[in-house]
């Protein structure tokens, strides 16, 4: 069975920076080098599309799915593989990219709205204060 990466839409691969609007709207522009990272990590990780030559497959244990909020729409699927495509993810690496409408149990997940649990609760404090990573200050 292969491990799953689970890879969050809005604010790790979509910049996000507009916020919701629509299940099907996507504004945004990508974050930069994510649709690279995606494509190595096919490349490199997972089964690569039978319309793409890969020398070596050092390691296929891997599976990608793509999720959001947006996920349990096919309205809000089908612009998430549009808004790939259009800024510039080769279309057959969707041959391969899982698109669930339920969020799957992973293996890990990328996510820009979460805190890693380690064994102990986070304080209420780190709740309410929390910022993703691109509304903090630097």
């Amino acid at each position: 069975m292969k491990k799953i990466i689970c890879l969050d839409f809005d604010g790790v691969i979509n910049s996000y920076k507009s916020g919701w609007t629509g299940i099907a709207n996507l504004p945004d522009e990508p974050v930069p080098g994510a649709l690279e990272w995606i494509e190595k990590i096919i490349m490199l990780y997972c089964d690569t599309p039978e319309s793409i030559d890969c020398i070596g497959k050092p390691l296929k244990d891997y599976e990608l799915c793509i999720y959001s909020a947006r996920s349990k729409s096919f309205f809000g699927r089908r612009a998430m593989k549009k808004w790939l495509v259009k800024h510039g993810l080769d279309d057959r690496f969707l041959e391969v990219i899982k698109f669930p409408i339920k969020k799957p149990a992973a293996f890990i997940t990328i996510d820009d709205r979460a805190i890693q649990f380690k064994g102990k609760f986070p304080k209420f404090e780190e709740i309410t204060n929390f910022k993703p990573w691109n509304k903090k200050k630097v």
